[in-house]
């Protein structure tokens, strides 16, 4: 993926909610950046459980994994049993992206995977400059205008005393 003119790999895990794969669930978070928490607007039991994976997530995974709360299959319009707005009020609710997508018909697929990459990317990319800005030597104090003069005493200077140095300004 292109994201400012640099390609970005990512690596997904899915695990799709199995409980076989409960066990090494831990395993997967461990390192995790991004996550998306998939449920199916035609099922009330998936949106449901969305709670249990975030505190999962929480639980396994660094603070700040960017998360965005995903319900997919928007092409059963006559089966929804989640609402949009439902989806939307719990991804505010705990501070995740939110978006509907359909795997079926590709709607917004790549447009979730992009939206936490980029966010991914974005968040990395302050961090970086944030760690070389206070990198950087302060050198505010010296434009001011005032004049520091070190001297050494002609005498002390082979003789490896250190005593008579002094400053002036």
């Amino acid at each position: 993926m292109d994201v400012d003119g640099k390609e970005i790999k990512a690596q997904i895990w899915d695990t799709a909610g199995q409980e076989r794969f409960r066990a090494v669930t831990s395993a997967y978070y461990r390192g995790a950046v991004g996550a998306l928490l998939v449920y199916d607007i035609s099922r009330r039991q998936t949106f449901d459980s969305v709670g249990r994976w975030l505190n999962e997530l929480q639980t396994h995974s660094d603070m700040n994994v960017v998360t965005i709360l995903v319900g997919n299959k928007t092409d059963l319009k006559d089966a929804r049993e989640v609402s949009t707005a439902e989806g939307k009020a719990l991804a505010e609710a705990q501070g995740l992206f939110f978006m509907e997508t359909s795997a079926l018909d590709s709607s917004n697929v790549a447009a979730a995977f992009q939206t936490v990459v980029k966010e991914i990317y974005n968040i990395l990319s302050r961090k970086i400059h944030l760690s070389q800005d206070l990198k950087k030597p302060d050198m505010s104090s010296l434009g001011n205008g005032k004049t520091v003069i070190l001297q050494e005493d002609a005498d002390d200077t082979n003789s490896g005393a250190k005593g008579n140095r002094c400053c002036s300004s």
